[in-house]
């Protein structure tokens, strides 16, 4: 186990700290978080407009489409927030203006849509561009302007505003120059030449897309984020921030299929980890704590007491730390192995239709039946899921943790003798 360690922290730490910190990948991880609240309350209405009580959505249906509303100003216009804000964050970590960064990231994505037309009604743009199927577009798009302005700027081509001229004044037409060289060429690309950009970045992801819905798509994230937390590094944030927007994608497409009635096509969406996987937490750890309530060492049950409310509602750091977990190699196993059998476990009773596929997105501290349950429409069956996996993860720690916890005995017992000496 500590040549293990050893090796990560030699070659895959290094790697994977410096991926988080990257400056386009940062950008993209705060730029899609940041549209998280929206997607989560416009997920609710999913919920409303589709009961898992037969009689109710029976009641429902005639409104279906009123009150799938805001569903559809929400997550159905996801890439589009994610865009501004992705252009907003990669501004300000060039210390460039972020209003002008998000703003000019709008317009280049807007300029990848062709709008159709209506008949006697004008123009119109069509939604599917500007929602999850978007998203890596809106990527590129974000990264593409910003990266203009800064060249702009760095090149002093910007119109540059006497003293005494408001600040909002001055930073408007600092981006004057910018976006008369970003609209323009996306028009060209887009419009004159006729390139299709979205269905050509769509096509060059889709792979990435049908990989991260395999098996092997599922068990690589949960892999890496075990392994980072393992030395003490936030997996999520690190592995969240390649993986989320393929996540996003599927969650899309999930949510598409469920409003338009028809079978929900992917296993793989971010709900899919945080309900069925990571329950209690990274390395599922409601498991552990429940075994440290009932342990014979004072100091394992008092962690467990202290940390019973917060593993509930899915926040293990005090349990990582606090055990710890971090750099324990009598913990590393079952910490490691758990996800893995419940990830494998639920990829295939999804994939054989015995629970449905997830497709809302819901609150992430919610206890994991519940969230499970809402995350999957209503389905029972989910919850049911939930509780084996929980059985399952708990027997895989059993053993390990009377090996720490007899340790830990050991230790303590000898701290009183030398304390009585």
């Amino acid at each position: 186990m500590k040549k293990l360690f050893e090796l990560l922290d030699r070659y895959l730490i290094p790697v994977m700290t410096k991926l988080s910190e990257q400056r386009h990948l940062r950008a993209i991880r705060d730029g899609i978080i940041s549209t998280i609240p929206l997607i989560i309350v416009g997920s609710f209405f999913m919920i409303i407009a589709f009961p898992p009580i037969p009689a109710l959505a029976a009641m429902v249906k005639p409104y279906a489409n009123q009150i799938l509303l805001p569903f559809r100003f929400t997550m159905g216009l996801m890439a589009l927030y994610a865009c501004h804000s992705i252009g907003y964050h990669l501004a300000k970590s060039y210390n460039l203006d972020g209003v002008s960064g998000g703003l000019l990231a709008l317009a280049a994505f807007f300029l990848t849509s062709v709008p159709v037309s209506m008949e006697n009604k004008g123009l119109a743009l069509l939604m599917e561009n500007l929602g999850g199927g978007g998203m890596f577009v809106a990527i590129i798009m974000a990264i593409f302007a910003v990266e203009v302005l800064r060249f702009a700027k760095e090149r002093k081509l910007t119109i540059r505003m006497p003293e005494g001229v408001p600040d909002s004044v001055a930073r408007s037409f600092e981006a004057l120059i910018p976006a008369a060289l970003i609209i323009p060429a996306v028009w060209l690309v887009r419009d004159v030449v006729g390139f299709d950009i979205q269905q050509f970045v769509m096509g060059l992801f889709q792979p990435l897309v049908l990989a991260g819905n395999s098996l092997a798509g599922v068990l690589t994230p949960i892999i890496l984020i075990t392994l980072l937390w393992a030395t003490g590094i936030h997996g999520d944030s690190v592995v969240g921030t390649v993986a989320r927007p393929i996540w996003l994608v599927l969650l899309d497409q999930n949510i598409a299929a469920a409003a338009a009635g028809q079978p929900i096509p992917n296993i793989a969406p971010e709900p899919f980890f945080q309900w069925f996987v990571w329950i209690g937490g990274s390395g599922a750890t409601i498991g552990l704590v429940f075994l440290m309530l009932r342990s014979r060492s004072p100091y394992l049950r008092s962690v467990g007491k202290a940390t019973l409310l917060p593993g509930i509602c899915n926040i293990n750091e005090p349990v990582i730390f606090g055990v710890p977990v971090m750099l324990n190699p009598l913990l590393f196993v079952p910490f490691l192995v758990g996800p893995v059998v419940a990830g494998t476990l639920t990829y295939f009773a999804m994939q054989l239709e015995l629970v449905t596929k997830p497709y809302i997105l819901v609150p992430w501290t919610l206890p994991a039946p519940i969230g499970a349950y809402l995350a999957t429409g209503g389905d029972w069956r989910a919850m049911v899921l939930v509780l084996v996996n929980i059985s399952i993860v708990t027997g895989l720690y059993y053993p390990f943790f009377k090996a720490y916890e007899r340790k830990l005995l050991s230790e303590e017992a000898n701290l009183i003798q030398e304390e009585a000496r």
